[in-house]
Formats: structure tokens, C-alpha cells, sequence
């Protein structure tokens, strides 16, 4: 007899129904769900996103004791408070992302929407600290938008895209071996000096303009090379295989038959699937990108003296403004370091999408795991049929 995906009273921790909508959930893929299933829980769901914005308020408040509110202004060597506030905004997105790891890994409801309140009591203690009260309106919009992008599957996808960022901290040493040739040719252009004073005279919205020219061709190859690779997969019909039902074994699926007739994927399932696929690989290579950047930043201000940056830029002006804080770091150093990580992600995507070796290092297992992934879809989604029929053949006997 196929399992019931109704919860049974007191067990919701334990149905297979919640495990299999939990399970879903935690490898962004919210479009299997039904509508009804994906707008259940929010508040536990919701968790990990509002304990990481009560890490920001947390991380903003020190910074507003310090200041006053007041702008700051960092000439010559920073002062011992002023360090302070550099190493909070440096650990801000860190300890976020971290702090939202370690909430979603919890898998008791309780827990998690004890830890959502607590974060909304944070926010809500920040914002009357730094605002007065008229900036609870502001923060209760914001925790409404985090549950409203949670009901809609986007607080799943923000936390799959988490997850995947870090767990790809471990194959950085493999593909900044394979970006060395776009190493050595960003390195000719970090000491090119009409590269540097197109650093130095271009403006802020136009560099980003520059940027997301770059990345959105990059996103491109990756996105096309990772649909033609998933079409086989996409099928209305999978066959199953050995290792999908190993890969399958200790999930809510495993005791799940084989739905012999399933409705193929829609529209939604498809760009979900073909999202977390590219997503993926993005992940990676942006980790690279952003290796790639961090290493030119330091170089630059190891190398950089005054002489040197008036002899690049033609100008002494060593100093930046970022999110208001005026930093001792030059921002035509700032605008390279961005446009050549920039370079960074746009070489390695196109070197992915054209390289076998690549392909079948990273892509080819993640196509494996999309493979059980649908698998699993298609049990569930019969389980569910089954579920409904047996509602609709009790309500008739009675």
C-alpha cells in the first residue's frame, strides 16, 4: 500500500508528507509542491532568512552606538573604534550567511519559529534604538516580504543558493587551477595604465552597467549549455534506474512506488530545474570570481603607493566612499578589483560551457542528481494522486 502523505495528528515532524515537501524545499525545487503545500508553515519556513536579517540589525547597531548616526570619515590610520566598525561591516554577510546555514539545518518547527520570533524582537529593538518607532513600519514590511517571498518558493531557492555557496568553498583549489590562463591575462590588465585610468574616471553607475553586460553573457553560456545538457532528463517519461533508487534510499521516497502515469513537468517545474542546474555552476564559478578579486584587491594595496597611483590614475586621491563610510582604499582600486573579477566569471562560464573535462567533472553528476530529483517528483506526485483518490472514495461511501 502506498504511504499516506496526510499528516497524522501530534506527527507533523514525522508525516511523510512533511518530509517530502521539506525535502524538495531544501534543494530549491518549490514549483513540485502544490500552492497550498508551499504557503504551509511560513513562519518556521521563514527562519533562516528572518534570523539572517536580525544578524544584520544586530551588526548595524554597535555601528550605530559608535557613530552617533553621524558619517565617518577614516584619514590616515583608522582609530581603534573605527577598526571596529571596518571589522563588522567585513564579518556582516559572513556571520549572515552563516547564521542562516546553521538555522535551516534545524528540523524541529518549534525551534526554528522560536527563532524566527526571537529575530523579529532583535529587529524590531533595533529599529526603535536607531529609527524611534516609526521604523517598525518599515521592519514589519520587511518581515511581511520575507514571509510573502517564502510562501512563493523564493526563501527556498535564497537558502539552496546558501548552502551551495559554501559547500563550494571546497572546489575552489580545482577551478582557480583551471582559471590560471585568465590569472595571467587579468594580471596584464592590473598593470595596464590606461585600464587604470579608465578605472579612475569611469562612474560608479556606469561600471556597474559594464558589469552586468559582462555577467549577463556569462550567465548566458551558462544557462544554454545547462539546458541542452538537462533535456534528456526534462522528458515526460524517465526510465529508472539502479542508482536512483540508491540515491533514493533514505529519503521519504524510498518505500514511494513509481508513478506509471504521470503528468510531465510544467512550465514553472522546468525553469526551476533548469535555474538550480545554472545556479550551481554559477555558484562555483562566482566563489572563483570573487578568490580572483580578493587577490588583486590586497596586491593592489601592497603595490599601490602614492607615487604609483598618481603615475596610474593621475591623481593622489586615495580614498573611497562605501555604503557612506569613506574608506583609506583608492576607488579606482575598488573598480578594478570588480571589473576584473568581472572578466574572471565571464572567462571561466564560457570555459565551462564549452569544456568536456569540466562537464564531466561538475555538470555531469549534478545531471545524475537532477535525474533522481525528478524521480523522487514523480513518486511524490503519485502519492499524492493516490492520497486524493482515497479522500474523494471516503467522502462518497459516507
Amino acid at each position: 500500500m502506498s504511504p499516506s502523505l496526510r499528516r497524522a495528528p501530534g506527527t507533523a515532524g514525522a508525516a511523510p508528507g512533511y518530509r517530502a515537501e521539506s525535502w524538495f524545499l531544501e534543494r530549491g525545487l518549490p514549483s513540485v509542491l502544490t500552492r497550498r503545500s508551499r504557503w504551509r508553515r511560513l513562519w518556521p519556513r521563514s527562519a533562516p532568512m528572518l534570523a539572517a536579517y536580525g544578524t544584520l540589525q544586530a551588526c548595524i547597531l554597535p555601528i550605530y552606538l559608535i557613530t552617533g548616526g553621524h558619517d565617518v570619515e577614516i584619514t590616515g590610520d583608522p582609530t581603534t573604534p573605527q577598526l571596529v566598525m571596518l571589522g563588522i561591516l567585513g564579518l556582516a554577510l559572513p556571520l549572515m550567511a552563516v547564521v542562516g546555514w546553521v538555522v535551516s539545518r534545524s528540523r524541529r518547527g518549534r525551534t526554528r519559529a522560536a527563532v524566527a520570533t526571537l529575530a523579529v524582537l532583535v529587529v524590531a529593538c533595533v529599529g526603535i534604538t536607531v529609527g524611534g518607532p516609526g521604523e517598525l513600519v518599515q521592519e514589519a514590511i520587511v518581515v511581511a516580504a520575507v514571509l510573502i517571498l517564502t510562501g512563493c518558493g523564493v526563501g527556498s531557492i535564497v537558502g539552496w543558493a546558501v548552502r551551495m555557496m559554501l559547500s563550494h568553498l571546497a572546489t575552489v583549489g580545482a577551478l582557480v587551477v583551471r582559471a590560471l590562463p585568465v590569472v595571467l591575462l587579468t594580471a596584464l590588465v592590473f598593470f595596464n595604465t590606461y585600464v587604470w585610468i579608465m578605472a579612475k574616471t569611469i562612474s560608479g553607475q556606469r561600471l556597474g552597467l559594464a558589469i552586468a553586460f559582462l555577467l549577463s553573457i556569462a550567465v548566458a553560456f551558462v544557462v544554454s549549455a545547462t539546458w541542452e545538457r538537462a533535456k534528456p532528463a526534462l522528458r515526460p517519461t524517465l526510465a529508472v534506474l539502479p542508482k536512483d533508487s540508491e540515491q533514493l534510499a533514505d529519503t521519504p521516497f524510498a518505500d514511494m512506488p513509481d508513478a506509471s502515469d504521470c503528468a510531465p513537468l510544467t512550465r514553472a517545474e522546468r525553469l526551476n530545474v533548469v535555474f538550480v542546474l545554472a545556479a550551481s555552476q554559477m555558484a562555483q564559478i562566482l566563489v572563483v570570481a570573487v578568490v580572483t578579486a580578493s587577490i588583486y584587491l590586497i596586491l593592489g594595496l601592497i603595490v599601490l603607493t602614492p607615487s604609483l597611483l598618481n603615475e596610474w590614475t593621475h591623481t593622489y586621491a586615495s580614498t573611497a566612499t562605501v555604503l557612506g563610510f569613506t574608506l583609506p582604499v583608492p576607488d579606482s582600486l575598488i573598480h578594478m578589483t570588480l571589473f576584473l573579477g568581472a572578466l574572471t566569471f565571464m572567462y571561466i562560464s564560457a570555459r565551462a560551457a564549452g569544456d568536456a573535462e569540466y562537464r564531466s567533472t561538475f555538470l555531469d553528476p549534478l545531471i545524475e542528481d537532477l535525474h533522481a530529483t525528478l524521480i523522487a517528483r514523480n513518486r511524490y506526485r503519485g502519492a499524492v494522486g493516490a492520497t486524493a483518490c482515497e479522500v474523494d472514495a471516503t467522502s462518497a461511501s459516507d
